[in-house]
């Protein structure tokens, strides 16, 4: 599943648009500084990660150099520290040659290809990540078809779909030679979800950690997460998420070479330690424990168990991972034996022994046949498990078993498109769901829109054939006036069952007593947002919409507001453009976008952003006044439009109190900088915040926004991790005759009628779907309009020209088109956007001795010296002689630019075999649409 930002500024642009030289007041005297003082290499303005590679972007006229590789190749300096070195190879005498006489070159690629031999994605094959598990069964065969299973998301489908990948890490004190100095112990579980890391980490016998770091073998920092209060759901537990992981990195990570650690304060170099491993155990584990060591005295010393029910028997299997419970050096036998046991208030239920070693110390174990008992003791954290060691240095752990512990949460939408017998009512349900340690569930359901009176709520498992459903708790006599509360006890498999995502929630009505709604019970990863573990989500539904819409669709959103006055929101959606044979669709599934109702509620309409899977979150920095008011008043809603119903789909109403108001936490029309009165961050915070910016005897946090003392009108100031980048304002045109400039503004605006006159216009376009929303100047435009975008901070793109497609409510930007008669043309001023042809200068015989030449001086390029009005092909090593690139020598000014390319090149036979213009497609070629799906968006 993928999202992606809506209405991205010049999404539609050529690669080759080039962006308006602005004039910074602080320009950077050496390479970029890398990014946390990690190690790397810099090339062409930027820096790239150890083991990264790219294509060179040698700028304009160039471009991206497609058929070179650059690799930033890992040194080691006098001092034995990593550096980077660049190292460039040309892939050109690579490629294969093409098996077919009508070979094409893709855009963005190196090698020509065949167009009928495209080769597919190859699948991966799945391999069960614990083979002693029976819990991976298909049992698609036993479900009845006039069933609606479209919905059912395995833990194993999720994924392999999310491309994620699963690592675990055991902590303690004493996993190196160093000396041990504390008994604490921590267990961490990692998620790697595309270049994101999240990670949910418990630990016992250990004081609130500070920070958590991580470093590489030889004990480099490269990442550090502070860690705060309020970021976990209970106490023993913080969560947190490493952003934009290099390349670098992850192949630490996957090679299992990076490590992690918990700062305290009073271990600042770290108290407990461990290396981040994959493990097979971790995919399906549902229950887990900490094991400390039973004497004070052994510190270092830790283990933690992973465990699972088998899915058709009631066998547990389990693996233990001990550090410490071994002496190093022990003049003894190498094979010790091992004991575990599993206790019920200190009353051996089951034993199992083993022999282990240093090199070894892991152990497995399947345990079969629980008993009914055995299971509700597993259910609700009545069980421990004890390991210990015989002989001249017996030592012993142990620990409680409890569900397995996350920082993610248990949440479900319940919608008609999910139903036993799908439906179309408009109507939604909500529900988040709490595990405790004890096995006490916690319900919580919020009902919106049903056709007819809900007549049951009931926790379910997957039907196996028809009218056969299997209801595990019913929950409807604590049903009042659309919502839910309700506390129980897990039986015994159900906590397996749950974290397994096999569980769904189903209402009933009286017109639909198989189920109007129904919704499986899903676990979401964990984003940041702390406003799932305090509130109940935002129901969506399409009954809210006015006027009302009778789709099988819902959706539920978290919204919060934090100190700056910044928008947090995650919205989650269910039954949106699933296709019958449930495939993904690539389609851009739903916008969302935040608005009040009123006499004129598109006045204030917020696009928040556009997805292509079921989740959709994001950040919103610059809401006005009065849709914050709107927020405080209960006036505003959140609203889901789809291309079915552009004018929406599903609805919300949101309410968040605030005081946030014109001249406080928030940038003004001025672009003032966020203000922070008493409750603001602290100058001492941000001096020691390696991200904040000093700039004019101030210090700046990440991400702000101000006026520079030096022009408080006409110019803007923005902090990105340490550096300060200032902009001029430039004026957009404005379609009005009567213009006034106010003192306190930069550029002109049009009069007030003038003004209220252009929004009742945009606003009847608006209103009749005939309009776009451009994110760059966040304006509403009429359909077939066209004009030069404007994308903060740069201003206004004049090289660019954008047109709003009404049908479709898109915009297209497309590159300005130059149209010149002469050979050698030139930009006048830095700021112009075509070109012009020079006025003919008089021919002056060249001179022998160009050095005292009175006449038009020479131009050197590279080691070579070209005359005035010369033309040749440049040679950029290693690259060789570029063909496609003309350079000329006008007065000792060297001018090049890469030949152009007509549209109707393939209709032209003329131009139909030049080598620099991309080879045309064949008649029987795919089309390139199928390489462009993602920018069509709504267009199909």
């Amino acid at each position: 599943m993928r999202t992606a930002l809506l209405l991205l500024a010049l999404l539609a642009l050529p690669v080759r648009t080039t962006r308006p030289k602005l004039a910074l007041p602080i320009r950077p005297n050496s390479e970029p500084l890398p990014p946390g003082g990690a190690t790397g290499c810099a090339f062409g303005g930027r820096f790239y990660a150890l083991e990264e590679t790219w294509h060179p972007d040698l700028g304009e006229p160039f471009g991206v150099m497609r058929c070179v590789i650059c690799h930033c190749e890992t040194q080691r300096n006098r001092r034995g520290k990593p550096v980077g070195k660049v190292n460039c190879k040309n892939m050109k005498q690579d490629c294969p040659v093409p098996t077919c006489p009508r070979a094409t070159l893709l855009p963005g690629h190196c090698c020509h290809t065949c167009p009928k031999a495209l080769p597919g994605a190859p699948e991966k094959s799945y391999k069960p990540p614990f083979d002693t598990f029976e819990y991976f069964q298909d049992k698609e065969d036993e479900l009845d078809k006039p069933y609606n299973d479209r919905s059912y998301l395995s833990s194993e489908g999720s994924a392999r779909d999310d491309a994620r990948t699963e690592f675990v890490a055991l902590l303690t004190s004493g996993p190196e030679p160093w000396h041990p100095t504390s008994s604490a112990v921590a267990k961490a579980r990692f998620t790697l979800l595309r270049s994101y890391l999240l990670f949910s980490i418990s630990y016992e016998r250990l004081g609130r950690p500070s920070r958590v770091r991580f470093s590489d073998p030889e004990g480099t920092v490269l990442f550090e997460h502070p860690v705060q209060k309020s970021a976990a759901p209970e106490d023993g537990m913080l969560c947190g998420m490493w952003r934009t992981v290099s390349k670098a990195n992850i192949q630490l990570l996957r090679a299992d070479e990076l490590r992690v650690s918990l700062v305290t304060r009073a271990q600042p170099s770290g108290e407990v330690h461990g290396h981040i491993l994959k493990h097979r155990a971790l995919f399906a584990e549902t229950f887990g424990a900490i094991l400390t060591s039973s004497d004070p005295v052994h510190l270092g010393a830790g283990g933690m168990a992973m465990l699972t029910l088998s899915d058709t028997e009631n066998n547990l299997h389990f693996i233990l991972m001990a550090r410490g419970l071994l002496e190093p050096g022990a003049e003894e036998s190498p094979w010790v034996p091992l004991r575990v046991r599993i206790l019920h208030q200190g009353q051996t239920l089951r034993e199992a022994h083993a022999n282990i070693t240093m090199e070894d110390p892991d152990f497995a174990e399947v345990l079969s046949d629980l008993s009914a008992h055995e299971l509700q003791w597993l259910a609700q954290g009545q069980l421990r498990i004890v390991a210990d060691t015989q002989g001249r240095h017996p030592r012993q752990l142990e620990g409680t078993i409890t569900a397995r512990r996350s920082c993610d949460t248990i949440q479900s939408v319940l919608c008609g498109a999910d139903a036993l017998q799908p439906t179309k009512t408009g109507a939604v349900g909500s529900a988040k769901l709490a595990l405790h340690e004890n096995g006490t569930l916690e319900y919580q359901v919020r009902v919106v829109g049903t056709a007819s009176e809900v007549v049951g709520v009931t926790l379910e498992t997957k039907p196996r054939r028809k009218n056969r459903r299997n209801v595990l708790f019913d929950m409807t006599p604590s049903y009042r006036a659309g919502w839910l509360k309700e506390c129980g006890t897990a039986q015994r498999r159900d906590v397996h069952m749950l974290l397994q995502n096999e569980l769904f929630l189903n209402v009933a009505t009286k017109d639909w007593a198989e189920g109007e709604l129904r919704g499986q019970v899903i676990s979401l990863p964990y984003s940041g947002l702390l406003a799932r573990y305090t509130e109940m989500p935002v129901p969506l539904a399409g009954q809210l919409v006015s006027p009302p819409v009778s789709s099988g669709a819902g959706g539920h959103a978290w919204l919060s507001l934090d100190e700056h006055c910044h928008l947090h929101y995650e919205i989650v959606v269910a039954g949106l453009g699933r296709p019958a044979d449930g495939t993904v669709s690539a389609q851009l599934h739903g916008v969302a976008e935040l608005g009040e109702m009123g006499t004129r509620p598109h006045l204030h309409k917020r696009m928040l952003k556009g997805f292509y899977g079921t989740e959709a979150q994001g950040v919103v920095k610059d809401l006005d006044a009065e849709l914050l008011q709107h927020l405080a008043q209960g006036t505003a809603f959140l609203q889901v439009s789809t291309k079915a119903h552009p004018r929406g789909e599903m609805r919300g109403w949101v309410h968040i109190p605030n005081r946030c108001q014109p001249g406080g936490a928030r940038l003004s029309t001025g672009e003032a900088e966020l203000s922070e009165g008493p409750k603001g961050r602290n100058v001492e915070q941000l001096k020691k915040d390696p991200n904040s910016c000093f700039f004019e005897g101030q210090h700046h946090a990440h991400g702000t926004r101000w006026a520079p003392d030096y022009d408080k009108k006409c110019s803007i100031c923005s902090c990105q991790k340490r550096t300060v980048i200032c902009d001029p304002i430039l004026c957009q045109p404005l379609n009005c005759t009567r213009q006034v400039h106010p003192e306190e503004l930069c550029c002109p605006i049009c009069e007030e009628k003038k003004m209220e006159q252009e929004e009742l216009k945009l606003e009847r376009a608006r209103d009749t779907s005939e309009g776009c929303y451009f994110d760059g100047d966040k304006t509403w435009r009429g359909s077939g309009t066209r004009w030069h975008p404007v994308v903060p901070p740069f201003g206004l793109i004049k090289c660019a020209i954008c047109t709003c497609k009404g049908t479709t409510g898109e915009v297209h930007c497309e590159k300005v088109q130059c149209r010149l008669t002469c050979a050698n043309p030139v930009r006048v001023s830095p700021s112009d956007c075509c070109k012009q042809c020079p006025a003919p200068e008089k021919s002056i015989p060249e001179l022998t001795d160009g050095m005292q030449a009175d006449g038009p001086r020479a131009c050197r390029f590279g080691r070579r010296w070209y005359l005035n009005n010369e033309s040749w092909h440049p040679s950029v090593p290693p690259f060789g002689e570029m063909k496609c690139i003309l350079c000329w020598c006008v007065s000792g000014e060297t001018h090049c630019q890469r030949q152009e390319c007509p549209p109707d090149a393939c209709a032209s036979p003329t131009r139909r075999d030049n080598p620099c213009c991309a080879k045309c497609r064949a008649p029987d070629a795919p089309s390139e649409k199928m390489y462009e799906a993602t920018a069509e968006a709504w267009s199909r």
